[in-house]
């Protein structure tokens, strides 16, 4: 399996042995962001501005419940199936969909062998990572089609 890189800010915090190690043990790849240049963290930025909208639109007009709302959007953010990947963020990290107050009861799980989850869920990854990747490569082939397309024009009366 290819090696992950995580993007971090270059905040002191995320700059120790700690991290480090997480790292080193996951087997990915320590990288900081460039100084003032949020560009370099887009998918942060981006998640930063989809939440803060949607905590916007849930608040009060004086702005006194805002802390209500987090785990809330959270929880619908990462539920939320991504066009890019077709998958959603929640089923990518654990390899399934997850438990919400209005699912049934679920069966118990039993696997055989202690690691048997952690292999489907690699399992699944690999899925997910070549279903992303088909997807992307639809999405670019699309936009090279259509910029060369040219849309027809009707009329009222023309044979279609």
């Amino acid at each position: 399996m290819k090696a992950m890189k995580s993007m971090k800010s270059r905040i002191q915090h995320f700059n120790n042995e700690l991290i480090t190690a997480i790292c080193t043990l996951v087997g990915s790849k320590h990288a900081f962001s460039t100084p003032y240049h949020p560009q370099t963290n887009g998918q942060t930025e981006r998640f930063n501005a989809t939440f803060a909208t949607q905590l916007f639109k849930y608040c009060n007009e004086e702005k006194s419940n805002w802390d209500i709302y987090p785990p809330s959007i959270v929880f619908a953010y990462n539920n939320t199936q991504r066009r890019t990947t077709g998958f959603t963020p929640y089923q990518l990290a654990f390899g399934r969909l997850p438990r919400n107050p209005f699912d049934s009861p679920c069966p118990d799980f039993k696997f055989r062998r202690p690691n048997d989850y952690w292999l489907q869920v690699q399992r699944f990854r690999t899925y997910a990572t070549q279903m992303a990747r088909r997807n992307i490569q639809q999405q670019l082939s699309k936009q090279r089609y259509d910029q060369n397309r040219n849309s027809p024009s009707y009329n009222i009366g023309d044979l279609v």
